[in-house]
């Protein structure tokens, strides 16, 4: 049952990784197409800290203790419930987190890069494969040490972390959410 059950998971998250790659790859290549280098570094900056983000919470889901979270639930704090989903299903989070969005956000910002570079490079005589260089090596820099820190903030704030993203759930999903009338005492 618990092969089963894995085999699914496995199908669903290679099928969504396709589709969150397909709508990041869209999105950034209409905003790169018409987009003058100050935009494009700016929504450059936006994927690498989409990455960054979203390695904190795949980090902090797996470091969180259920504990607070309940003790939160119990005084029915906003987002408690969706904090506490995210807590049981720390592997599942996790792998969409780090994997899915972190990785896909990591695969864009280096193919961004790449157009940015060859655009300069093909505008200005002055700009080299030196250019490529630099810019490369300053996204990766940023990257790999901007997920650097937010492992660490991560691990040392996984309540917090992990309860802004149960608000934030809980925000997005209330249109969603069935309305009960409440009962006469």
């Amino acid at each position: 049952m618990k092969k089963k059950n894995n085999f699914r998971w496995v199908i669903s998250v290679t099928l969504s990784s396709v589709a969150v790659s397909s709508v990041f790859t869209l999105v950034s290549s209409e905003t790169l197409s018409g987009a003058g280098y100050i935009t494009a570094f700016l929504f450059l900056l936006v994927f690498i800290m989409l990455g960054v983000v979203f390695d904190m919470i795949g980090v902090a889901v797996t470091a969180v203790s259920p504990g607070p979270l309940h003790s939160m639930a119990a005084r029915r704090e906003r987002g408690s419930a969706e904090a506490i989903a995210l807590a049981r299903n720390a592997e599942k989070v996790s792998s969409v987190c780090n994997d899915v969005v972190g990785d896909i956000s990591g695969i864009i910002s280096g193919t961004m890069v790449a157009v940015i570079a060859t655009r300069l490079v093909e505008r200005f005589s002055f700009a080299t494969v030196l250019t490529q260089l630099v810019i490369s090596a300053a996204v990766t820099g940023l990257t790999i040490g901007g997920k650097a820190l937010g492992k660490t903030t991560a691990i040392n704030n996984s309540t917090a972390i992990i309860i802004r993203a149960g608000k934030l759930i809980h925000l997005f999903s209330a249109p969603f959410r069935a309305r009960t009338p409440k009962r006469k005492k």
